[in-house]
């Protein structure tokens, strides 16, 4: 054996392992799709011997549930955050044991994971697992991790009793060039060295994410390096010490051709892919993609494609439609391509609309916290955690923002420097977005009450009691305050909190009103499938316009047209006076997400997974951008940018 096959094999004692073992009772179904409702994690192992046993708790915070993955000088466990208290915040974490006899092993070791931490503490992409934590007890250095609910590709395969579909395949392949060709435009470059079907998960959400960057190293051109890599997959300039992009692209076409043909490289003769054509084996792989797979092959790097965008668009040439199934990827309408300015990934869903204010983004996300992002680069400024999910879409007032959670309170947060002025304790989750006027704060909250509360003490000065917790958010004129309750009613009060009048629909009323001042119609959603154009003084009801599943999307009024969305997929242009339709467009996806509109186009999220651009006046489609995940999130707009989040935990700036 050479002296390369010989580092090359000794590589998983040493490398960082996190290897989630297959479920063999929960079988993979194979349709059009791999159906992701069936890839689970194995629950975690109770007890290996020298292991951390269930129930340890590391810094007095992290609770050890059991053992994810061992390897020979690592282990991964599941842990859980003990700093929430009242949800399951589950976490990884990686353990590397400095206690090898062999002191150039152990050194390397050391280094290994010291670099894993600091590359992953500098990136931010849905791809990559954020890191939390990094510290040492006990002679042992640990990484806390985020936990990814899922198996590795390698478990997937080790499953099949069939070809993958050419399809899912492709997709995975746009995905995995996609954080690839993030890691290598970083500053500096990362080459990740080690890419196989083993350190690539697959989410419950069916998103595929980039673990063990144990021997990803920062490139520098010329530079020779350890021979280090997994054999089968590495290519042979690896062999010699030497890693750039390339190297990487050998690595994704040598797990690519795993996953069509079912054939381990590492059992196979090295180098050997171009004797063993993917569709000799597989007849039902494109010539096309099979040619795109063997590109990446190539023996000489320099016949391989030069970057992973170029793969990336060779592949979405191939397949257009793929440009809208992972993203955001460019959609093409002619006008231009659209992708976005910047991303800014949180550790959790984002239902709520952002608030801008003095160049800065202030976005509110189920994992507790409320960020600060510069709004120019997305560029973290600060964070604030609350106890809870936080629903409620964040408000800019006097250099404060104010903002909800379900932990039961309103926060009053600096908002320079993310300090807390104050809070207001509620007697329900607050999933109402604080207003402020009068030199007051309102809000609603789920124990049936709108609050007015003091801006500058957080002091309540009058609360008005309703029959159902109060989500929607208050609009507020000169005289009186209005909202909706999931008691099926809209209210009226006055600035003391007496309530004028009450008009009640037949379904909850989640969604906020909007007033239209010339007209003095107030108009609102119900869950009843009606939007409503009531008399803003009498409550009495002037026009209905029947949709045909519920109205949670707040409207949004400009130039005499209210524009809302529906749960039967539709975004809708009425008049304003007569409540008509001027016009409809159909998404694929409930459309809770509420419009808004500027320069005479409108934006609005869809549980579709898309953000779309449609043209205010003829309702034609302008753009669409694809997200991971169900957008619920509404659109803010500023300085021609569009701002909104998704249910992938992602923030997007997209050009208006």
């Amino acid at each position: 054996m050479d002296t390369a096959g010989s580092i090359l094999r000794l590589t998983p004692i040493y490398a960082i392992i996190f290897d989630v073992v297959a479920n063999p009772s929960t079988p993979v179904k194979l349709m059009s799709t791999l159906d992701t409702r069936q890839i689970r994690t194995e629950k975690p192992t109770p007890d290996v011997e020298g292991a951390l046993a269930p129930g340890r708790v590391l810094q007095n915070r992290y609770e050890i549930l059991g053992i994810l993955g061992l390897g020979g000088m690592s282990a991964v466990y599941q842990g859980r955050d003990r700093r929430f208290p009242n949800v399951v915040k589950l976490c990884a974490i990686k353990e590397m044991k400095s206690h090898s006899l062999d002191p150039q092993m152990r050194a390397m070791a050391i280094q290994n994971f010291e670099r894993e931490a600091n590359i992953l503490a500098t990136l931010n992409h849905p791809a990559i697992p954020k890191v939390y934590d990094y510290f040492t007890e006990e002679a042992r250095s640990y990484l806390v991790m985020e936990f990814i609910d899922g198996r590795d590709l390698e478990a997937v395969i080790a499953e099949l009793t069939t070809f993958l579909p050419q399809d899912q395949v492709m997709d995975w392949s746009v995905q995995l060039c996609d954080v690839l060709a993030f890691l290598h435009e970083h500053e500096p470059p990362i080459i990740f060295r080690d890419m196989k079907p083993s350190n690539v998960m697959l989410d419950k959400h069916g998103r595929l994410r980039l673990i063990d960057f144990g021997i990803a190293k920062n490139f520098q051109p010329g530079q020779k390096g350890t021979m280090i890599g997994t054999e089968g997959y590495s290519p042979p300039e690896q062999y010699r010490g030497i890693a750039d992009q390339r190297t990487d692209l050998y690595a994704l076409g040598a797990t690519l051709h795993h996953l069509l043909t079912r054939q381990d490289p590492r059992v196979e003769p090295p180098f050997s892919f171009h004797e063993r054509p993917v569709q000799s084996t597989n007849p039902n792989v494109s010539n096309e993609f099979a040619q795109i797979v063997m590109r990446a092959l190539e023996y000489e790097p320099e016949r391989r494609f030069a970057s992973a965008q170029e793969m990336k668009r060779t592949l979405l040439g191939l397949r257009p439609s793929l440009e809208t199934r992972f993203g955001p990827t460019a959609v093409n309408l002619g006008s231009g391509d659209v992708m976005p300015l910047w991303t800014f990934a949180c550790e959790d869903e984002i239902r709520s609309t952002p608030s801008l204010a003095d160049r800065t983004l202030y976005v509110a996300s189920y994992d507790h916290n409320l960020y600060a992002l510069d709004a120019t680069t997305g560029k973290f400024q600060w964070k604030y955690a609350t106890d809870a999910g936080i629903a409620s879409s964040p408000h800019w007032a006097d250099d404060r923002v104010l903002v909800g959670s379900d932990d039961r309170v309103v926060y009053c947060i600096n908002a320079q420097t993310g300090r807390i002025a104050w809070t207001c304790p509620t007697q329900g989750r607050v999933r109402s977005s604080p207003r402020v006027q009068f030199g007051h704060v309102f809000f609603g909250s789920d124990d049936r009450q709108l609050y007015a509360v003091n801006l500058q003490t957080g002091r309540v000065s009058w609360k008005t009691e309703t029959e159902g917790p109060v989500r929607s958010s208050a609009t507020i004129s000169d005289d009186a305050i209005y909202f909706g309750s999931e008691d099926g009613s809209v209210y009226c009060v006055d600035i003391r909190g007496t309530v004028k009048w009450r008009y009640h629909t037949r379904r909850p009323v989640t969604s906020s009103p909007a007033l239209h001042t010339e007209s003095q119609l107030l108009v609102v959603g119900s869950q009843d499938s009606t939007v409503y154009g009531l008399d803003s003084q009498s409550g009495w009801v002037i026009w209905r316009f029947r949709t045909n599943k519920p109205v949670i999307s707040s409207p949004c009024i400009v130039d005499d047209v209210v524009y809302i969305g529906s749960a039967d997929n539709c975004v809708y242009a009425l008049e304003i006076r007569t409540g008509k339709l001027i016009w409809k467009y159909a998404t694929e996806g409930q459309v809770n997400s509420s419009p808004a509109v500027a320069n005479g186009n409108l934006y609005v999220g869809s549980v579709d997974g898309s953000i779309y651009s449609i043209d205010a006046k003829t309702g034609s489609l302008r753009w669409r951008v694809r997200t991971s995940g169900p957008v619920i999130s509404s659109p803010v707009i500023g300085d021609e940018v569009v701002y909104i989040g998704s249910n992938d935990h992602v923030v997007y700036a997209l050009p208006a």
